[in-house]
């Protein structure tokens, strides 16, 4: 019998160079209805970009024809890089002449042509990853060109670098200068660009809220869900919003076990309304016993539901500053999943053992049903933590003892992972703050306290038993991996730390190397933006089925587990637990199943939380720039956060705002770039601009359509 994973293993095993599909028949002695079975499996395995078929009609594995499969990352410029699915891996550089008209997030097969350099071409587009564009509508004369007809100018220059054409039929009433939503209708290739058609003109923002729907539509996010899983959520809000629907035994699962007597407390941000965790500790033997309890969002949502693919589709929630676009309908991202005060609610628990050290010396996973004492904020916690507010202790007296445990173990936690390599990044984050109407008022940065760094070691601990006992186990998995960093990148991030610190090592930077440095830098000047420099060279953390690691915890094992309502890989890793927990052992036929459904899940999950990062970001500059819109002319102080031949990015002292001096705007001089020490210096007055440098800048500019704020001296 043929399956997808046996015509794997056999092009692995037995092909050493391209074959025909009379071949691979004769060789595995296929009788007539099998041949048939065998075209649609290589029609699949072909799309998955396991194994190639040449323009001779030719069948061979990817790998042994020097070819590789990954995401393609675009730069404005043309050029590119392929992040190879294969972890472990160094990207492979694309120049612009070899894209193939490969966009930004496009699934891509890419053929390796200096391996020395890592430089290849893409010669296949396995999977777009738009098919809408948001842009600019510009006749063929309005802008410059040559050729008739017109085009749409993407806002994303750096996801699509070309222009789409538009043929005159479907412009629709899309003038000259609109903004509009192209539906890409063609894609583009190595000889000829995208071809699309107007689907929606967009009206020119005329406040922030306006700016963030077209970010929604620039990025596709889905608003609505559709009708039949609105059905399905209010059947289920129908059968659970009451308390005594709430099932104590498992209702066939593994048996509920009753912890509605334990003192629980969630401890969240003051806006969140979905509380996924919720958490309980007490002292045991010289140590600690500590209780990670989850939302059992994987009890309401079944594989393969309505909701289950709707949520398996969108992969994550994403969060602006005026909304949350969830990944489920809120009757249970906001009501019967989430972990809110003083009601029943199903959870999945980690109970954990700690020695007196912050060693975990044992864990168990059980499902549970449990009842939040109260729902407890970050401030809040940190008001009886650090700042010791007598109205804040007075309030939660009864709980005082149990916040004193966390602080104790949440310190050894933290102390044990530092020690072992892991790197703490104590990164400011911007937060805009919105008066009534939703005009950003302010853009200050968030810090993180002592609660927060609670909450986050706990959830790691949590994290790291569920994958570890997994992986002990020998049962699929999806797990969290952050690859080792890029040695170029690594020769670059040094020169810089080296002239920022005055150092100069050429050692290379290893996970320990990177814990000391962050250590060493704390509390000084330069802490924020070397951090940030750091942070930058990192490979980007996604999901795989394949262990490698987290270089940034480093943890030999980690999965995500903690957050089923916005993230739909932890709520599969729910689902995975509480089967081993349930049958203890998976059949031969569940565990091929998980082997054909989870690469697939890992990859989309990864796609869809870039695409949730990136679209973020662009609500964060609509946000800054509409910020400062009023403010052109005026005088900031600011810090240069980076250099490049091009001028200074500098972001403010008052403000957590960012903008950009253009080096033709610095009119006091000429300044030249020097590659050695990453500065601009002034030709004729020796004023010499450096990451880390303060001046004064003036708001020249600001460019609500690029979304950038332009500087000047």
């Amino acid at each position: 019998m043929i399956t997808k994973n046996s015509i794997i293993h056999f092009f692995k095993k037995s092909i050493t160079h391209p074959v025909s599909f009379k071949d691979i028949c004769v060789r595995l002695e296929l009788v007539p209805s099998e041949r048939r079975k065998l075209k649609r499996i290589l029609r699949e395995i072909i799309s998955d970009g396991e194994i190639v078929r040449t323009r001779k009609g030719l069948y061979g594995p990817a790998e042994e024809m020097h070819l590789v499969t990954g995401v393609f990352e675009a730069h404005r410029e043309g050029y590119g890089f392929v992040i190879l699915e294969k972890p472990g891996e160094r990207d492979i550089f694309i120049p612009s002449r070899g894209t193939a008209g490969a966009m930004d997030n496009d699934r891509v097969v890419a053929r390796i042509e200096n391996w020395q350099r890592r430089e290849g071409r893409i010669i296949r587009v396995l999977q777009r990853a738009s098919t809408q564009v948001v842009g600019t509508f510009e006749s063929g004369i309005s802008a410059g060109r040559r050729a008739g007809g017109f085009f749409v100018r993407p806002k994303k220059r750096r996801a699509i670098s070309f222009d789409i054409y538009i043929s005159p039929k479907d412009k629709g009433k899309a003038k000259d200068g609109d903004n509009v939503i192209a539906e890409i209708i063609d894609y583009p290739s190595d000889k000829r660009p995208p071809i699309g058609r107007v689907v929606k003109i967009i009206k020119k923002p005329q406040s922030p809220k306006d700016e963030i729907g077209i970010i929604i539509d620039e990025f596709n996010l889905p608003l609505d869900f559709p009708e039949d899983v609105m059905e399905e959520a209010g059947r289920l809000y129908s059968q659970f919003s009451s308390d005594r629907a709430f099932v104590k035994k498992g209702d066939g699962e593994q048996r509920r076990k009753d912890l509605r007597n334990l003192p629980t407390v969630t401890i969240d941000g003051e806006r969140a309304k979905d509380f996924d965790d919720a958490v309980s500790i007490k002292t045991m033997n010289g140590g600690y016993t500590l209780w990670v309890h989850i939302a059992d969002v994987g009890y309401y949502v079944k594989w393969d539901s309505l909701i289950d693919m709707e949520a398996r589709k969108r992969g994550t929630s994403v969060y602006f500053p005026d909304r949350v676009i969830p990944m489920l309908p809120k009757e249970l991202s906001e009501d019967i999943c989430s972990l809110k005060p003083r009601v029943d609610r199903n959870a999945f628990t980690i109970e954990m053992d700690f020695d007196n050290r912050g060693e975990m010396v044992d864990s168990r996973f059980y499902s549970s049903v449990i009842n939040s004492n109260e729902r407890m904020t970050y401030t809040s916690l940190k008001n009886i933590l650090v700042d010791r507010n007598h109205e804040e202790m007075q309030r939660y007296e009864y709980l005082l003892g149990d916040f004193e445990l966390m602080g104790e173990l949440c310190g050894k936690l933290k102390s044990r992972r530092l020690k072992r390599g892991s790197l703490d990044f104590d990164l400011p984050e911007p937060e805009v703050l919105l008066d009534i109407q939703g005009n950003p008022e302010a853009i200050i940065k968030s810090e993180r306290n002592f609660a927060h760094m609670i909450i986050e070691e706990f959830m790691i601990a949590a994290n790291e038993a569920v994958a570890a006992h997994l992986e002990g186990m020998g049962v699929n998995n999806i797990y969290r991996i952050h690859e080792e960093p890029d040695p170029l990148k690594m020769e670059e991030l040094m020169k810089i730390v080296n002239m920022l610190t005055g150092q100069n090592s050429r050692k290379s930077l290893k996970s320990l190397d990177f814990s000391g440095l962050l250590a060493k830098i704390k509390g000084t000047s330069e802490e924020e933006i070397i951090s940030h420099i750091i942070l930058r060279s990192l490979k980007q953390a996604r999901y795989s089925t394949v262990n490698v690691g987290h270089f940034g915890l480093a943890s030999d094992s980690y999965s995500h587990f903690t957050s089923p309502i916005r993230r739909y890989p932890d709520l599969v890793v729910h689902r995975i637990l509480k089967e081993v927990l349930t049958k203890k052992r998976l059949s031969d036929k569940r565990i091929k199943q998980l082997e054909a459904i989870l690469p697939d899940i890992a990859f989309h999950s990864s796609k869809m939380e870039r695409q949730a990062d990136d679209a973020e970001r662009a609500v964060l500059s609509a946000y800054r720039v509409w910020f400062m819109k009023d403010k052109v002319g005026e005088e900031f102080l600011g810090k240069v956060v980076s250099v490049t031949s091009h001028g200074l990015k500098v972001r403010f002292v008052d403000y957590y705002v960012e903008g950009f001096l253009h080096v033709s705007y610095m009119t006091d001089d000429f300044y030249e770039y020097d590659e050695r020490t990453i500065s601009l210096h002034g030709v004729h007055k020796k004023k010499r601009y450096t990451i880390g440098s303060e001046l004064k800048v003036r708001i020249d500019r600001v460019d609500t359509e690029e979304r950038e704020i332009i500087l000047g001296i």
